[in-house]
């Protein structure tokens, strides 16, 4: 079987930045155990599947897989895939696409500048839910990084979700966000919870040089073959719609970065208009196409 794939990088507007994804096309005649394979071959951190969609309003219906697990929403895959299908693919004047996905339709929007395809806006397809607080030294541990460095003025770390559960947890210091790394040992003893194995971690410190970023911010899931991800829309969905709602003000525009302690610089644009309603967005650059034989 020979199947049809692109690659772009995701939240960025420069090539070898953001976050690499794989687009296959056409994968109706894919199993799951052949789709799982394929996405660790590409050993991105998340490769999309397009199929034909199960409802025919709807434009397709998309798995994603990490090199070890299939997940039931992401945001660079869908924000990649999309773009994919409306640059790349040639499918028309398209304002919209839906896709089916295990956590339920997921509206990505094209926003085209002279014409052409400038970013994708996707919405999230649950509305903010946070679960637990996690104990502040158990999350230091995960991140080898002390107490003393996780902020706790505006939340405990805590799970947090609109389509995918994380751990979100702010870091005190720009210095100690940049000093994080993932302490296995520690993440096997509290992960997962709740369906989160995952840790997002973020810190609202400015530098000089950060322009309008809101804050930067990293994720970390060892368990998914991912040390480290570029870029990371549904944990940071999730994130902004949790500090949206602590600090009230909603709607609420952020702009995040992510990436930069891995040379991947990434820009994530989000807006929280509601506990219910949550977009996120960015550019994306094409990298390769080819041809898969499995």
């Amino acid at each position: 079987m020979k199947l049809r794939f692109h690659t772009v990088d995701v939240f960025t507007r420069t090539r070898f930045g953001g976050n690499p994804l794989a687009v296959v096309l056409d994968a109706d005649g894919l199993t799951g155990e052949e789709m799982q394979m394929v996405a660790r071959e590409f050993n991105y951190s998340e490769t999309s599947f397009v199929l034909r969609p199960k409802d025919g309003r709807h434009t397709a219906h998309v798995r994603i897989f990490t090199p070890t697990v299939e997940v039931p929403f992401a945001g660079h895959p869908n924000v990649g895939t999309a773009y994919v299908l409306a640059a790349m693919e040639e499918a028309g004047p398209v304002e919209e696409f839906v896709f089916e996905e295990a956590a339920g339709l997921v509206r990505a929007q094209i926003l085209r500048e002279d014409g052409e395809v400038d970013q994708v806006q996707l919405t999230a397809p649950q509305p903010l839910s946070v679960g637990r607080s996690i104990a502040p030294e158990s999350v230091a541990a995960c991140l080898s990084l002390s107490e003393a460095d996780i902020a706790l003025g505006l939340h405990q770390p805590c799970i947090a979700s609109v389509g995918l559960p994380f751990i979100v947890v702010e870091i005190a210091t720009r210095e100690a966000l940049q000093r994080a790394k993932p302490d296995l040992s520690a993440f096997s003893a509290i992960l997962p919870a709740d369906g989160a194995d995952a840790i997002y971690l973020y810190c609202r410190e400015r530098r000089e040089d950060d322009g309008t970023v809101d804050f930067t911010a990293r994720m970390f899931a060892p368990f998914d073959g991912l040390p480290e991800d570029p870029a990371t829309g549904s944990a940071t969905a999730a994130a902004c719609a949790l500090i949206a709602s602590l600090e009230g003000g909603m709607p609420r525009r952020f702009q995040v970065a992510q990436g930069i302690d891995m040379q991947r610089p990434s820009l994530l644009s989000v807006e929280v208009v509601d506990r219910h309603t949550v977009r996120i967005g960015g550019a994306c650059v094409p990298v390769m196409s080819g041809t898969l034989s499995v």
